[in-house]
């Protein structure tokens, strides 16, 4: 038997996170390029039920890692929509046009327990 949740479950049962660490991440007019480049590949695209972009929260803990420039929290329906979205142009095209902005990309994947 499941036990009632006392919170609101978040949209899709499908979590994507990824977390961006930029070559120059003091570098306004890098940073400016890949905010535009992220929202435009999020406005766009049509199999994410919801999305978020962050900066790191000002919070200091030895187990919170915060060294990321970017991070963006994506859902889908299913774990079949999101493998859609990996080949979607919206998605490489945003690979092709800011890929030279990053140093490192780190993605956790979860799916509806």
């Amino acid at each position: 038997m499941k036990t009632q949740i006392p919170y609101q479950k978040i949209k899709g049962d499908f979590i994507h996170m990824v977390f961006f660490w930029l070559k120059n991440p003091k570098n306004q007019n890098d940073r400016e390029k890949f905010e535009k480049a992220l929202n435009k590949f999020i406005g766009s695209n049509s199999q994410l039920v919801s999305a978020h972009i962050g900066l790191p929260a000002a919070t200091d803990r030895p187990v919170v890692d915060n060294s990321y420039t970017y991070s963006l929290v994506v859902t889908f329906p299913d774990i079949e929509t999101h493998d859609a979205y990996q080949v979607d142009p919206t998605h490489t095209n945003f690979i092709n046009e800011a890929k030279l902005l990053w140093d490192r990309v780190l993605i956790f994947d979860s799916s509806f327990l």
